[in-house]
């Protein structure tokens, strides 16, 4: 779990910088696209971010987190697909080829800021 106290601290300059920059004097919400697949906890990221955001612009902000699909693409052929969470499967479902690569799933990122 410490290593989600890091990335939100990440989080939090983020989006002080991004609020100080435009003048702004609340952050109320902070929207996060975060992949299917990062072993991020929901609750606790947004219970970190409350400990570390205290006595900031951010105090109080809510966090709102999307999750983006894992998805795989093929060497061979090109072929993008969705990766089978309950198998781990990895092969391409078009020519079954086992050359593919992960391209999203493990992402994690600052959408957006609503501020005042």
């Amino acid at each position: 779990m410490m290593h989600e106290l890091s990335v939100t601290q990440s989080i939090l300059e983020i989006a002080l910088d991004y609020a100080t920059r435009g003048q702004a004097t609340k952050i109320t919400e902070i929207r996060l696209q975060i992949g299917e697949i990062s072993d991020f906890d929901d609750e606790w990221i947004q219970r970190y971010f409350d400990f570390v955001s205290k006595g900031t612009i951010a105090e109080g902000a809510k966090l709102r987190i999307s999750r983006l699909p894992a998805r795989m693409q093929c060497h061979r052929c090109s072929s993008i697909f969705s990766l089978d969470k309950s198998t781990w499967n990895t092969q391409c479902p078009s020519c079954q080829s086992k050359e593919t690569q992960l391209i999203s799933g493990r992402e994690f990122r600052v959408e957006s800021l609503e501020v005042i």
